[in-house]
Order: C-alpha cells, then sequence, then structure tokens
C-alpha cells in the first residue's frame, strides 16, 4: 500500500492514504526509502516519525508500508559492536557514506555473510521447546553465543548440521503435527515488545562494581534498577563508564542516548584497550554500543532505548547477567517531548507528554531478575542504570520524579562534592538502596557476618558529621569534645581514604568487596581505639598524628594480592594508640 506526504514537520511528517497501517508499523518514507514509524493515526492519515534527517521530502512523495514493527536483528555478530539507535552498523555506514551518515543508506544490521562455526547442543530425535538452546557459536573468546529456538515454536529436531554457516543459513530443522520449521541463527524481535519468560524473581544478590561507595552504601541487585542523577559536570558519565568496565556482568550494553558525541568517542578508544579483570580480553568482547548521539536524529533516541533493553534481554534468555547503561534517560525524554509537541498533544508539566512517566516505567520495567524459557531451570538477569540530566541540578523536574517513583537505587550526584574534586560525588546524604536489607544473607554469607554492621557504622559516622558540621561553621572545631573530634576525624577518613576513588588511578579504580571489608574494620578500628584512647585521657593530637593512621589513609592503593597487609597495619594500630594511653597496655 502507498500513501502520500501531506505535511512534514522537522522529524515528523504526515501521510494520507494510510488507512490500512497499523500502529508502530515500519515505513519507508520518500524516494531515499527514509527509516520511519507511524506514531499515530487518524482517519486515513499516520504521523510518522522519521527516523533519518528529513531536508528534501515534500508534500506528494510517496510514503509504503512494511507491514511489520520496529525491530532488531538478534544473533551472532552483535558483541563489539557499534550500532545506531535502529541498530544499523556504524562501521558499515561509514563504509558505504564516509564520516556524515548519508539518508536513506541500507546494511544488514548484522553482517549476514560472514561464517560462524556452529556446534549443536542437541540431537536428531531430542524434543525442544521455545527458549532451549540448539547450538553455540564462540562469539567472541569471552561471550558463547547459544542459539536458541525462538519463541512459539517447538518440535522434534529432525535434522541438525555443524560446520560454518552464515546467520541465514538453515542449521536445524525442527517438526511438529507434521509441519517442518527450519531454524537460522538469525531471528528478529519487536522492540517495543519485551521478551516473554517463565518467572520473575526477587532480586537477592549484588552486582558488584569495584566502586566503594556503591558496593558498600547503596548497592545495586542483579536484575535491578538505579538512577544517576546529577548536575552538568558532576561526573554521571564517568559512574555509568565505571560500571560498564567493572561490574561484573557477563554482558554490556551501553547506549549513549543524546550525550555528547565525545563522550562515545571515549568509550570506543578506552574499551578495546582495556582488559576484562576476569579474563584479561578487551572489553569490547562483551560489550554492545548503541551511539545516537545530539547531533544524530531526534526521533531515533526514543527508538535507542529499546534497542538496548531489548538486545539485553536477547542475552538474558541465554542465562547471563546483562547490565544496560542508558545515559541519559532526559535526553530520551527531550525526544519524546518534541514529537508530542510536534504531535500537537496536551502537554504535562514542563511540556514533557502526559504519558511520560509510562514510558519511563515501560523502560525499566524490562529489566529484573528471571527464569527463561526452556525445558532447562536456567536464570538470567537484567540490570538497568539510566543516568538523569536535570536542567540545573533540579531533582524536582518532571524526568528526575518520575524515574525516582520507578527505581530503586537512587545514586544522587552532588555539585558541591563534584567542585571540591571529590569522585564518585555521590552524595550520601541523599541516595539510597533499597536493596541493602534484601541482600544481607549474601554479604553475610559471602563477604563477612559484620559487613552490614561495618556499612551502618559508616552510615551514622557520615550522619553525626552532617549534624556537628553546624555547630562547627559556628564555634570552630576546637569547641567540640574529643569524642566529638574522633567522630569527625573518623568521617573524614571515611569520606577521603575510603569514599573517595581515583577512577583513573591503575588500583584504585576497582575495589573488590573483601578489601573493601577490610578498609571498613580499619576505620571502626581507629574509632573504637581511639575513643578508648581518649578515655584513658591520650593526648588527641597524638592519636591524630600515629603513623598506622597515615598507612590506614593509603591502604586503598595495596593491591589485592597484599590484604595481608591489613592484619598488620591493624596490630601497628592497636600497639600505637594503646602506647599513648596513660596506663599502657592496661587499656
Amino acid at each position: 500500500m502507498q500513501g502520500k506526504i501531506v505535511k512534514v514537520s522537522g522529524p515528523l511528517t504526515v501521510a494520507e492514504n494510510m488507512a490500512d497501517v497499523k500502529i508502530y508499523d515500519v515505513v519507508k518514507v520518500g524516494d531515499n526509502g527514509l527509516i520511519g514509524e507511524v506514531i499515530e493515526l487518524r482517519g486515513d492519515k499516520a504521523s510518522i516519525q522519521v527516523y533519518e534527517e528529513t531536508s528534501g521530502l515534500g508534500v506528494g512523495d510517496k510514503v509504503e508500508t512494511t507491514g511489520q514493527a520496529l525491530s532488531v536483528e538478534l544473533g551472532p555478530g552483535l558483541i563489539g559492536g557499534i550500532f545506531d539507535g535502529i541498530q544499523r552498523p556504524l562501521d558499515k555506514l561509514v563504509e558505504k557514506s564516509g564520516d556524515r551518515i548519508s539518508r536513506g543508506v541500507k546494511v544488514d544490521n548484522i553482517d549476514h555473510e560472514k561464517k560462524w562455526e556452529f556446534k549443536p547442543a542437541v540431537s536428531v530425535g531430542d524434543e525442544v521447546t521455545s527458549g532451549d538452546v540448539v547450538g553455540t557459536v564462540a562469539e567472541t573468546p569471552i561471550v558463547l553465543h547459544k542459539i536458541m529456538v525462538p519463541y512459539g515454536v517447538s518440535g522434534k529436531v529432525v535434522s541438525i548440521e555443524s560446520g560454518l554457516f552464515n546467520v541465514t543459513e538453515t542449521v536445524a530443522v525442527l517438526e511438529k503435527d507434521g509441519k517442518r520449521f527450519p531454524l537460522t541463527m538469525l531471528t528478529r524481535w519487536p522492540v517495543r515488545k519485551a521478551r516473554p519468560y517463565k518467572e520473575k524473581m526477587t532480586p537477592s544478590m549484588p552486582m558488584v562494581t569495584g566502586q566503594r561507595v556503591i558496593d558498600t552504601l547503596f548497592p545495586i541487585a542483579k536484575g535491578g534498577v538505579a538512577a544517576v542523577p546529577g548536575p552538568f559536570g558532576s561526573g554521571k558519565t564517568v559512574v555509568q563508564h565505571q560500571l560498564a568496565k567493572w561490574a561484573d556482568a557477563d554482558i554490556i550494553i551501553y547506549v549513549g542516548c543524546g550525550e555528547r558525541g565525545n563522550e562515545m568517542t571515549d568509550v570506543l578508544n578506552e574499551f578495546p584497550e582495556l582488559k576484562d579483570p576476569k579474563t584479561g580480553e578487551p572489553l569490547m568482547k562483551r560489550t554492545v554500543l548503541i551511539a545516537n548521539t545530539s547531533d544524530m536524529p531526534v526521533a531515533a533516541r526514543e527508538a535507542s532505548i529499546y534497542t538496548g533493553i531489548t538486545i539485553a534481554e536477547y542475552f538474558r534468555d541465554m542465562g547471563y547477567d546483562v547490565a544496560i547503561m542508558a545515559d541519559s534517560t532526559s535526553r530520551w525524554a527531550e525526544a519524546l517531548r518534541e514529537m508530542s509537541g510536534r504531535l500537537e498533544e496536551m502537554p504535562g508539566d514542563e511540556g514533557y507528554p502526559a504519558y511520560l512517566a509510562s514510558r519511563l516505567a515501560e523502560f525499566y520495567e524490562r529489566a529484573g531478575i528471571v527464569k527463561v524459557l526452556g525445558s532447562e531451570n536456567v536464570k538470567g538477569s537484567v540490570t538497568a542504570i539510566g543516568a538523569v540530566s536535570p536542567p540545573g541540578g533540579d531533582l524536582s523536574e518532571p524526568v528526575s520524579q518520575a524515574t525516582l517513583r520507578i527505581v530503586k537505587v537512587f545514586w544522587g550526584l552532588s555539585a558541591s562534592l563534584a567542585y571540591k574534586r571529590h569522585f564518585p560525588a555521590i552524595d550520601w546524604l541523599i541516595s539510597y538502596s533499597l536493596y541493602a536489607d534484601r541482600m544481607k544473607k549474601w554479604f553475610d554469607d559471602n563477604v563477612g557476618e559484620d559487613f552490614m554492621k561495618l556499612r551502618a557504622f559508616v552510615m551514622s559516622i557520615l550522619q553525626e558529621e552532617a549534624n556537628l558540621d553546624e555547630i562547627v561553621r559556628l564555634v570552630g572545631m576546637d569547641a567540640l569534645s574529643y569524642k566529638d573530634r574522633m567522630t569527625m576525624e573518623t568521617a573524614k577518613m571515611v569520606r577521603e581514604d575510603y569514599l573517595h576513588q581515583n577512577a583513573f588511578h591503575e588500583t584504585d579504580t576497582y575495589t573488590s568487596l573483601e578489601k573493601q571489608y577490610r578498609m571498613l574494620k580499619l576505620i571502626k578500628a581507629f574509632y573504637e581505639l581511639g575513643n578508648q584512647a581518649v578515655a584513658s585521657y591520650a593526648e588527641l593530637d597524638d592519636i591524630l598524628n600515629c603513623p598506622a593512621k597515615e598507612r590506614i589513609g593509603r591502604a586503598k592503593y595495596l593491591e589485592e594480592s597484599e590484604l595481608s597487609a591489613f592484619d598488620e597495619i591493624e596490630t601497628q594500630l592497636s600497639a600505637e594508640l594503646k602506647a599513648l594511653c596513660v596506663g599502657g597496655d592496661n587499656v
């Protein structure tokens, strides 16, 4: 069926004679066949958001429907790929059109010609159902790509082959009720439709990130959702880069949605150089990048988030733990606002569409830990972390408020901490994690029985410091009692020696949970032994200047192989502070 354009308004075109199309159908617009998606129907007129530059389109140009929803191609070739918002590979686009993407360029979403070695995982005669793994492909040294029976298909394996195949060639054939279903390594899935699963479960174990302020104070669960809001320059992107580098997820999906191009360039330059801590391979070998930067088409920003979460669900269905970073959902919401304005819809708060909150929820609710389809009891997870860029750092604006109603972890970035060069600039007084209590058993069993008590100690010290800070500003530090000054000094150690972390230092960039636990024990030991020494009339200046205290400050630069040094520091600290007490070892 063919329609005709009657209106062009930026990325929005309106075409008539479109009575037979469905909402969210993909159409080809104009002589160049620009990719568009139907987002509104009124009579026989369809409003279409075009995912490419619309200059040159005019009234009367043709519009052809494909009869299909906007879909992504799923199969070997995704890992290490760099795609635009609608999953076109940027390297192929560069080959065809140079550094600037030309309009109407047609490329396969993943390489249809490359041969992959397919190894069967089932035999002829086996009964298989949706989600069962029929074979594997070693896509990278880190990722074993599992070829699954597509959703809605089941039956008996009547043939299966091993060897080199491209993604469109048949690798197995199923039969059910006399009908045969050829299976290839390539499947397609509509991006706006969540992939099905057996059962959604309650997240109960953390996604370890190696970032101390996150893992200790505000942990995120595997299958959890988190928001990172903060003003310009507070370090949102660096936090997301750190999580993408070091989080213990099997697969990373990084969506650069409407952010500056140089930030994506940093990712592209860094990730091939950085080594995965578990395997020693480059991080790109387990990463998929989706780049829809601020100078790329606005409408494709909206699609980029859905493209990313669909690819994440695909790897989740293989039983992997996947983390998706969306940077930033504010730019995505701005694209929604622009399209809503062009559609002349009734605006909500600050011009955002009334359905902003439900669209955000739609995205975040696709995260979670699930039992995947298939006859085996396999679990997979998608952890979603979205950056929010509120104008002027105002968290009362609609995108931040709608996000906070959905997510369970809030890492609020503070401009004042960033100006003090304290990074990560996560403000411990406003941030929270609703997963912490649920994961207590895991921390008790895998880190230390008193890890959550140490966490509570740190939180209380920081809170006490905030309360005493007002007094210090009014009358000075000398007006405080020795006990309160010990509290202030311990809080300073927590801030400077523990929470402050250098993303560009070889050792400090990542801290294991065991090392975090040991660092916390040292700080608590200093606080308790120091208070005992104060109670025994030791001089406060002597306590604060003891050599062991300086070693505690440098402990974060110890290698993971040097953890035995923590016991030595604690012994030294105990000996030095006991020696300061009146009465010596009788404390």
